[in-house]
């Protein structure tokens, strides 16, 4: 394949070609379809101000969906020789309608292609993320429903099934388990929040900056911008490549959040499903087994997820080391993003899967639950009644509390008497449906 910046017969020595191509190829092909995408519109800015006549963007667009169609039938691959999936759009082009296929990249450089075809994959997945963040609330809202009674005390079971709340690893007040499922439902309702901002955030155009410097041709970057569904242009041209690390790292950070909430309920699985715990019976085709021991399940797939998170979080690091105190303007360093951009989203694409699988295999043991609530988990509960009902300061109260301790209440009484919103017994069901409801991708 020939070389887009190819002026002569001299060769790339090929350890430099290695070294400097990497996997870069491989994360290419995933590129490949949104560089398509945005050479498709350039063709047409191009024949809006003169440069291609129609007869020629239409050779163009023909080869550009004749590349897209071998790509989706997997017939297209990406070498280290190749270098990148530019070079592979224009060499496709060339061989397919000759020397029309050359006058594609007038106005362009192979800078602001990567740009704005790694900006069209990041709009495009956090739309995907999101709307699987939002389905996942949803999986965890029906599982709190299922072992709750609502306002009007019927729920799907019934019932409010309990269970004991935890601070610094200790039980501390009764909890149940509406509340809990209900905490990561609106944990992953804000993670949504957080992504549809991050996308509007990013939500400006950079094609038509060129190498960074703008070019001297009158390119209608509002149309290019229209066409490619960005919300407007990402005006100053040097900026463009400036926000090349600052709009990844934004990015990153809104698969972070994702990954937080994700990592908090696989290390409660972890713990919950011990046999010291036995909070939760698991569907054994998500578990695997010992070598060794035959006695055991292992909840493997949440320990991954947990060392995922670190992974993310990693990678969003390494994004923004790449990127800082880079002179304005491009920087090969750049391409060293792609690699825990994919990786990244990948992960938490993925994560969000196993979580819902999980939950369909989650049987709570509410007898084993019960055994495990203690008696002192009640206390702050008896100071409350002591301040209310007999007028005892708190502090008191608080003392005389841990001496008046004797025996379990009533526990689903006592599940029903939090009544401030959001607590076990007023868990604001209306609300967070409305929130699902609302948050569209």
């Amino acid at each position: 394949m020939a070389k887009l910046w190819k002026k002569n017969e001299e060769s790339l020595h090929p350890a430099v070609e290695k070294y400097t191509a990497g996997t870069d190829s491989v994360f290419d092909l995933e590129l490949l379809p949104f560089d398509i995408q945005a050479s498709c519109v350039h063709a047409k800015g191009l024949e809006k101000i003169g440069i291609l006549t129609s007869a020629e963007a239409k050779e163009i667009l023909g080869g550009l969906g004749a590349l897209l169609k071998d790509f989706q039938a997997g017939k297209v691959n990406i070498t280290p020789e190749d270098e990148d999936c530019h070079t592979v759009i224009e060499n496709y082009l060339v061989e397919k309608i000759g020397n029309t296929g050359k006058r594609l990249h007038t106005g362009r450089s192979r800078n602001d292609q990567v740009l704005v075809a790694v900006r069209l994959y990041m709009k495009h997945n956090l739309a995907e993320l999101g709307a699987s963040s939002v389905g996942l609330a949803d999986v965890f809202l029906k599982m709190a429903e299922k072992y709750s009674a609502d306002e009007a005390g019927i729920g799907t079971c019934g019932r409010n099934v309990p269970m004991p709340g935890y601070s610094h690893t200790q039980q501390a007040m009764l909890s149940s388990l509406g509340h809990y499922f209900s905490a990561f439902t609106e944990s992953l309702l804000d993670d949504a929040d957080f992504i549809a901002l991050t996308a509007k955030h990013i939500d400006k155009n950079p094609l038509g900056s060129a190498a960074g410097f703008g070019v001297s041709i009158p390119l209608d970057r509002e149309f290019t911008s229209k066409e490619l569904g960005f919300a407007g242009v990402q005006v100053n041209s040097l900026y463009c490549q400036n926000s090349r690390g600052k709009f990844e790292s934004a990015y990153m950070e809104a698969l972070a959040q994702v990954m937080l909430t994700l990592g908090k309920f696989a290390n409660d699985m972890l713990l919950f499903t011990s046999q010291e715990f036995d909070f939760f019976a698991v569907d054994e085709s998500l578990t695997t087994g010992s070598s060794i021991m035959p006695h055991k399940h292992n909840l493997d797939v949440m320990e991954i997820l947990r060392g995922n998170v670190s992974v993310v979080i990693a990678n969003q690091l390494m994004v923004k080391d790449i990127s800082k105190n880079l002179l304005s303007g491009y920087n090969r360093d750049g391409q060293l993003m792609k690699k825990p951009v994919f990786e990244s989203t990948k992960i938490v694409a993925d994560s969000l899967e196993v979580v819902g699988l999980l939950l369909g295999g989650l049987i709570p043991k509410e007898g084993n639950i019960k055994s495990k609530i203690t008696q002192g988990i009640f206390t702050a509960d008896i100071a409350n009644k002591l301040v209310t009902e007999k007028g005892v300061p708190f502090r008191d109260a608080y003392k005389q509390a841990a001496e008046m301790v004797s025996e379990k209440p009533d526990l689903a009484a006592n599940i029903a008497s939090k009544v401030s919103l959001g607590a076990p017994g007023n868990l604001g069901f209306k609300e967070l449906k409305q929130r699902i409801q609302k948050i569209t991708f």
